[in-house]
């Protein structure tokens, strides 16, 4: 289920953010690491900022965007302590990216400004929702050029864990006409356990910092 502004500010104000770990998704390091990410980079549902962070000290045109200014005020004070002030980000409301004459042109999608999204753990937070779904991947597709690269990074219900987890079909069912999924495949998402249970860990190995990795998805989609 969806939820405001208010309440991700709430979750930034408190800290208590499972996703907030103090590091990049060892997944999206892969992709740069693979020479998966190209030109300007949009990173949606930015959070605490880690990828946009890591991706412009490796030289990226990367912005990141949140819906929460808590988060986008996180991120900022994150990319300062970090030694990487010059990281971009913006409040922006991820379902209509395409209201962003600077994003997506005007009318919108006629000047698309990204070749390659990288999405987070923001997908699968729409992933019970189809209306909300068909809403971002509209919303994507007004920003990235034909020919650009989306990367989803989601958790899977694969395995029991924590936060809104999805079948491979969800993702699959919602990118059809404009869209080809390239390549779809078993991966892992780092998060903090906190008041997780035992069912909810699954029997994952927990880190001494209380980090484990949880069942996800690696999603690579092309914009035709």
């Amino acid at each position: 289920m969806t939820r405001s502004a208010e309440f991700w500010n709430t979750v930034y104000d408190n800290d208590t953010a499972p996703w907030v770990i103090g590091q990049p998704q060892p997944a999206i390091v892969a992709l740069e690491r693979q020479g998966a990410i190209r030109g300007r980079v949009l990173d949606p549902g930015a959070g605490a900022g880690e990828h946009t962070i890591l991706l412009t000290r490796l030289g990226y045109d990367v912005t990141g965007v949140d819906l929460s200014p808590s988060a986008v005020a996180y991120a900022h004070d994150n990319a300062v302590s970090q030694g990487v002030p010059q990281a971009r980000f913006e409040v922006a409301d991820a379902l209509e990216l395409g209201k962003r004459a600077d994003f997506a042109g005007d009318p919108a999608g006629s000047a698309p400004a990204f070749d390659t999204v990288v999405d987070s753990a923001l997908f699968h937070v729409f992933g019970t929702e189809p209306e909300l779904r068909a809403a971002y991947v509209r919303s994507l597709a007004a920003v990235l050029k034909p020919g650009g690269t989306l990367h989803v990074l989601a958790l899977s219900n694969a395995e029991p864990g924590i936060g809104p987890r999805i079948a491979a079909e969800v993702i699959r069912e919602s990118f059809g006409a404009g869209w080809e999924l390239e390549s779809l495949q078993p991966a892992r998402y780092r998060g903090r356990v906190g008041d997780a249970t035992p069912e909810q860990i699954g029997g994952l190995e927990v880190s001494p910092e209380g980090l484990a990795d949880f069942a996800a998805w690696i999603t690579r989609i092309r914009r035709l």
